[in-house]
């Protein structure tokens, strides 16, 4: 397997299976002991995932947190 000018490589797609490696996850490369090392790093939800539901429960209507989330009155 070769590097690429643009320094990149293909993971051959039986370690990417092994791995678990899918497209668009994070990943990051690690240098211990002389080794190049790639890591699959934890999936992080978004934003709109990570609030959704936050009002739920709270009596708020959509506008009345839609007014809170601007600062209005």
């Amino acid at each position: 397997m070769r590097i690429t000018r643009k320094g990149q490589v293909t993971i051959p797609s039986e370690i990417r299976k092994l791995a678990g490696l899918e497209p668009q996850m994070e990943v990051e490369f690690r240098y211990q002991n002389g080794m190049v090392i790639l890591v699959k790093l934890p999936e992080r939800p978004d934003a709109v995932e990570q609030a959704r539901g936050m009002f739920k429960g709270r009596g708020m209507s959509t506008d009345e947190v839609m007014r809170l989330t601007r600062g209005e009155d």
